[in-house]
């Protein structure tokens, strides 16, 4: 364990994140004109590279672990021990759900006290606050209580599917892990998240002439409808269980007795087990036709992140650490998922939704407040300095 060279105050960090402001801004501002779309593997290599190389220039060790599929996962190591000493895991992501071109119709642009963009508030206004919150420790000559290693992947946003091996060594080691991901509007950290499942759901009946052969036919899409059905009644909403049947194809004219139907089914879930009564339930829909088959594919994408009693220690530290800074911290719960979720379920404890204050994620509106960056950076500054 490290001792402590000087323990920045909460008060003189707000003023030194006031300060730089506009300049923190300007650098969010640079993070959302590279556009970034998940699986524009080549946009999302740029943009990991060139963040960082800002990281290397505040004195981390940073290397790029390219991935054809998603891009590239970022790993900076700042103040790196070769003991087996926990570290402090910092977690983001570069990725976007906006596809390139979209800055044309929508560019950056300040209004009043919010500034607007593809990509700020999910989230690359928090990739922007670690950024400073390490420059200040290191500019104030503060010290990390313990080596402290940022992740930052480019596949979060499809389910994190090329990075999550990764993603779990890094929380194995860690003693603890702060998420960048956006706050509840009203910046409200996130100590809970449900968990995250995908399924697809396919049918195949037999095809025949609607209107010569009617009863030849068995038709996947009214086996689909059936099963709908069956899929609504899973959910159980006083345990926070929810299916979404969102997406449904079948059939290929009118005039023909559909042979093959698919459908798409979101999950949502508060425990595991939860999630283990809707594995089995999904893997055992049965047929309402005679004839028809059903095959279901998929299953649970990302565990819960369930609130445990060291994530409320955390929390509560957090909260102090807010206090010191100037505002009351709150916690809530949230039904999307993270990278937090993977590392949680390994028993790390884990703060979510560390970025700045805003609203809109995925939608046209997405901001963020400018008055909120210097106590959301000052706030991360201790985190970092002090866990």
């Amino acid at each position: 364990m490290r001792v402590m060279k000087n323990k920045l105050d909460g008060r003189e960090l707000l003023s030194h994140f006031e300060a730089r402001r506009a300049e923190i801004l300007e650098f969010i501002k640079w993070l959302v004109n590279q556009e970034s779309m998940s699986r524009e593997a080549e946009a999302n290599r740029l943009i990991a590279e060139n963040y960082g190389e800002r990281l290397s220039k505040i004195g981390a060790e940073v290397e790029i672990l390219c991935e054809p599929h998603s891009g590239a996962i970022l790993l900076a190591r700042y103040n790196p021990s070769n003991s087996n000493e926990k570290h402090l895991l910092v977690v983001g992501h570069l990725d976007t759900v906006w596809p390139t071109g979209t800055l044309a119709q929508r560019p950056f642009r300040v209004e009043d006290d919010r500034a607007y963009g593809p990509g700020i508030f999910d989230m690359k206004a928090g990739a922007a606050l670690a950024a400073y919150a390490l420059s200040a420790i290191k500019e104030l000559n503060g010290e990390t209580k313990r080596p402290v290693t940022f992740l930052m992947t480019c596949d979060e946003e499809t389910g994190s599917h090329y990075s999550r091996d990764v993603i779990e060594d890094e929380g194995r080691r860690s003693h603890a892990a702060l998420v960048l991901e956006p706050p509840i509007p009203g910046g409200i950290i996130k100590t809970g998240r449900k968990g995250v499942g995908e399924f697809e759901v396919i049918i195949r009946g037999r095809p025949a002439h609607a209107g010569n052969d009617p009863r030849g036919g068995i038709s996947a899409v009214t086996e689909m409808a059936h099963q709908v059905l069956a899929i609504n009644t899973l959910n159980d909403y006083d345990r926070g269980t929810t299916l979404n049947v969102g997406v449904v194809r079948g059939g290929v004219l009118s005039n023909v007795i559909a042979a093959e139907a698919q459908a798409a089914v979101d999950l949502r879930f508060e425990t595991v087990t939860e999630g283990e009564r809707i594995i089995k339930a999904m893997q055992n829909l049965n047929p309402v036709l005679e004839g028809a088959r059903i095959e279901v594919r998929g299953g649970i994408n990302r565990p819960p992140l369930v609130r445990t009693e060291d994530i409320g220690v955390l929390f509560d530290h957090a909260k102090a650490m807010a206090a010191e800074v100037g505002f009351e911290l709150e916690e809530g719960a949230v039904g999307g998922g993270s990278d937090g979720n993977f590392i949680a379920a390994l028993g790390v404890p884990v703060l979510d939704g560390l970025g700045v204050d805003g609203a809109g994620p995925h939608a046209e509106h997405e901001h963020i407040i400018i008055s909120d960056i210097p106590r959301r950076a000052a706030m991360l500054t201790k985190l970092i300095e002090t866990i």
